[in-house]
């Protein structure tokens, strides 16, 4: 049966996941924009580096995420300046890790969704005196909200299941850092093959759930 230990780190990792998500989709929307609509010479560099999570290392990215929090590193410099001391082995340390591992599950779906839009009905809204504010709120995000839903779900799942990020940033500590991909690697480790299974079924029914939620709400991934 599981523990304490388990369903505190059930819940921090949901609470990862979520303020993870939350953040990636305020970031990451404008960002999105941009790369649809800019034909600046920075887009492939800038697409390339929003990208770059998905070809590297788990542990790549810890390594200089840790480093770059660490007491020596622009951010930790900055955390230290602003009086909010440092990051590592905090829960804003994983919150941190998360928003730049996940990144491209969020911002990718989204800026798709914004060049399949098109440039008709911003065309249209224009005549109609609309300012691009207007448009982008009443004509952009309705349009791309198949978008947006994959975005959050990806994002939010992504996050679920991250486990050398986490690991190499936040370390191993009760209700701050251990979520639940770190108690499995935990409890296989102790040898409590038990306690495994029912941490690892519930992140594959998590995780079926997720692709089903995907295929019967995102029009585009379901057959006309």
């Amino acid at each position: 049966m599981p523990g304490d230990s388990d369903f505190g780190a059930i819940w921090l990792t949901l609470r990862l996941a979520t303020l993870t998500t939350l953040l990636l989709l305020l970031i990451g929307t404008p960002v999105a924009w941009w790369l649809a609509r800019t034909r600046s010479w920075a887009k492939g560099p800038v697409g390339a580096l929003v990208a770059l999570p998905i070809v590297l290392p788990p542990s790549v990215i810890g390594f200089y995420l840790l480093l770059a929090m660490g007491p020596h590193g622009p951010i930790g410099h900055l955390t230290q300046a602003l009086g909010l001391g440092m990051l590592p082995f905090t829960f804003w340390g994983l919150v941190v890790g998360s928003v730049f591992y996940s990144m491209p599950f969020v911002i990718q779906p989204i800026q798709n969704a914004f060049e399949a839009i098109g440039e008709r009905p911003l065309e249209v809204a224009a005549t109609l005196r609309a300012s691009p504010l207007d448009s982008f709120l009443s004509v952009v995000l309705p349009l791309a909200k198949p978008g947006f839903l994959t975005a959050t779900v990806l994002g939010f799942a992504h996050t679920v299941g991250e486990f050398g990020v986490v690991l190499m940033i936040g370390g191993n500590i009760p209700d701050k850092t251990r979520v639940v991909s770190v108690q499995i690697y935990d409890h296989v480790e102790a040898l409590e093959y038990t306690e495994a299974h029912w941490l690892a079924a519930v992140m594959v029914a998590f995780s079926f759930v997720v692709l089903l939620l995907l295929y019967l709400f995102n029009p585009t991934g379901r057959r006309k």
